[in-house]
């Protein structure tokens, strides 16, 4: 193995353990089955950060460890059954997010404007995701699974996409100022030389 694929790995790692981390910040709401988390802002915050490559990876990362029950979901909660639970389709969703959201900054470049644009969409397909599976698992209806699951974060999710660009632009452009990462995210400094 290669030392800088050793390297993007340990990145990839360390990305999956920030939205762990953020993850476990999480605030109850009384009127739906689905808390106010830091796994959104910490999913818009590696992507930004990472690219899409080893961005997408560290979510999946993420998902594949609490998949196999490691408590690195909310509430350090792990298992399968979280993912088919009511916030499983958030969770599944960080990873259709981090593609998207990957794509777009390909494409336009990484600028705090733009950086709030794909954190905007990223917010849109992560409660969309999320939404639809919440309908399904709890058996709501649309208008009950939009109350539930949407409503209550659209101030909240806008305010994390607009914080995980500037923090996630700042961290990255300071990243390539150090020659840690490209503007590509997955070259390493081994590999520019």
């Amino acid at each position: 193995m290669k030392k800088s694929s050793t390297y993007n790995y340990v990145l990839a790692a360390f990305g999956a353990a920030i939205i762990a981390v953020l993850a476990q910040v999480s605030i109850p709401l009384p009127f739906s089955p689905v808390p106010i988390t830091g796994q959104t802002l910490a999913v818009g915050l590696i992507v930004t950060i990472l690219g899409t490559r080893l961005g997408t990876f560290s979510v999946l990362i993420y998902i594949l460890l609490g998949a196999v029950g490691l408590p690195v979901f909310s509430g350090m909660s792990g298992g399968f059954a979280i993912l088919i639970g009511p916030t499983g389709g958030y969770i599944v969703g960080f990873l259709v997010t981090a593609v998207i959201m990957g794509l777009y900054l390909d494409k336009f470049g990484i600028t705090i404007f733009h950086a709030i644009i794909a954190n905007l969409i990223g917010m849109v397909v992560t409660l969309a995701f999320g939404t639809a599976w919440l309908k399904v698992a709890a058996d709501l209806s649309w208008t009950a699974a939009f109350m539930g699951g949407v409503a209550p974060f659209i101030v909240v999710g806008i305010l994390k996409a607009v914080l995980a660009a500037w923090v996630g632009v700042i961290v990255r452009r300071r990243l390539e100022s150090a020659r840690l990462i490209s503007y590509s995210g997955f070259q390493t400094p081994a590999e520019r030389n």
